[in-house]
């Protein structure tokens, strides 16, 4: 799946901080901490980026006949 450009429940957009989340967890930094630094306040917001799986690589091994 591809990050949502906004959030579902509230609209805000979040697509822009998906890379800086990312890259900032994969280094071992604190959940809670990158996505209060990224200014995330609401849990549906937080949600959206903890709760991502990338499926895309997965997805693209299959053809369609």
């Amino acid at each position: 799946m591809i990050i949502p450009i906004r959030c579902w429940s509230c609209g805000k957009p979040i697509a822009h901080l998906w890379e800086d989340f990312n890259m900032r967890t994969s280094k071992g930094e604190d959940m809670k901490k990158v996505l209060d630094d990224l200014g995330l306040e609401r849990y549906c917001c937080r949600q959206q980026l903890m709760g991502h799986v990338e499926l895309i690589d997965i997805a693209a091994q299959f053809k369609k006949f």
